[in-house]
């Protein structure tokens, strides 16, 4: 051992030990992050950019935009009608007035629009609609499949569904943006041109696939809101030979407080029907009202879920 620490004791005095200090060294500049931090500042004062025009776009080939269309939807729409659907009045229009502009005194486009597609696509899907709500929902009264129905027809639904398909791009319109008018009148006049290249029944497929499968991410019961839920159960109970609800508080808890809650039941013939919680007596009742007319009509979350695989006959 004194042997050794002679040895490096040695070679100590004689080459030295020379001290080694790794230090990190920063790859950004300190200033980098300000700038940055500047510049997002600035951008987000600035006014949005205007989204652009895919039609505008040097690799645009609108011929392959409609046979992607076709292809990825797995449908047999006829071309010539499927390029009627996609071509609004207002595109013809600002073409007319640009060709009159070019001096052309009588510009014949020989392009027709859509508006006559969109009329019986509409009471088409209409008649789809309500056909296939009925046959879904055989417990749920008229009011409940009138107000799914009108749900479904809305300009927002509408558009939600044109837009999903993949229609912004490939609509002729004046407008840019697409209006959600203007999608969800597309998606109309696509129904009647899918009707016109196949029949009724395919087309019921297709809002069947797109439309109507809507629902499925939605409580219908927040779709069906009656004003006054005791009366419509009251109703409910008349058809079916039965007395009306007799409401009966079962519990409640702070009175004295902000957070009062309380729990009311809802009987007809000394049997439970169900029950609901407010923070007044009046909103608990609606509340086991509405849960047990959503039970009845199979419209809660622990009623067997809405099938979107049935076949609706439109020629019935």
């Amino acid at each position: 051992m004194n042997s050794l620490r002679s040895c490096v004791k040695t070679i100590i005095l004689s080459k030295g030990v020379h001290r080694i200090n790794y230090e990190g060294q920063r790859s950004v500049k300190r200033w980098v992050s300000a700038v940055e931090k500047d510049i997002a500042k600035r951008k987000r004062r600035l006014p949005r950019p205007p989204v652009p025009k895919r039609s505008t776009f040097l690799d645009w080939n609108r011929s392959g935009e409609i046979f992607a269309f076709n292809t990825r939807l797995s449908e047999s729409f006829d071309t010539e009608k499927l390029e009627r659907a996609f071509t609004h009045r207002s595109y013809i229009f600002q073409e007319e007035q640009r060709q009159k502009e070019m001096g052309i005194e009588d510009p014949n486009l020989n392009i027709q629009d859509n508006q006559e597609l969109i009329m019986r696509g509409e009471k088409l899907t209409s008649e789809i609609v309500l056909k296939y709500l009925t046959q879904v929902l055989p417990q749920a009264p008229e009011d409940v499949v009138i107000s799914l129905h009108d749900y479904l027809l809305s300009e927002d639904i509408l558009a939600k569904a044109s837009k999903h398909i993949g229609t912004r791009d490939i609509i002729l319109t004046e407008e840019h943006p697409v209006a959600r008018r203007t999608l969800a009148d597309t998606f109309l006049a696509l129904v009647a041109a899918l009707a016109d290249s196949v029949d009724a029944n395919h087309a019921a497929k297709f809002v069947r696939d797109f439309l109507v499968v809507i629902l499925a991410e939605k409580d219908l019961t927040e779709i069906w809101t009656p004003p006054q839920p005791t009366e419509v159960l009251d109703a409910v109970l008349a058809k079916q030979d039965r007395s009306l609800c007799e409401p009966r508080l079962i519990a409640h808890t702070g009175q004295s407080t902000l957070l009062v809650v309380y729990h009311v039941g809802m009987y007809s013939d000394k049997q439970f029907l169900g029950s609901g919680f407010g923070q007044t007596i009046q909103e608990a009742k609606d509340v086991a009202a509405m849960n047990i007319l959503s039970r009845m009509f199979g419209l809660s979350d622990s009623s067997n879920p809405m099938k979107f695989n049935q076949a609706v006959n439109v020629n019935e």
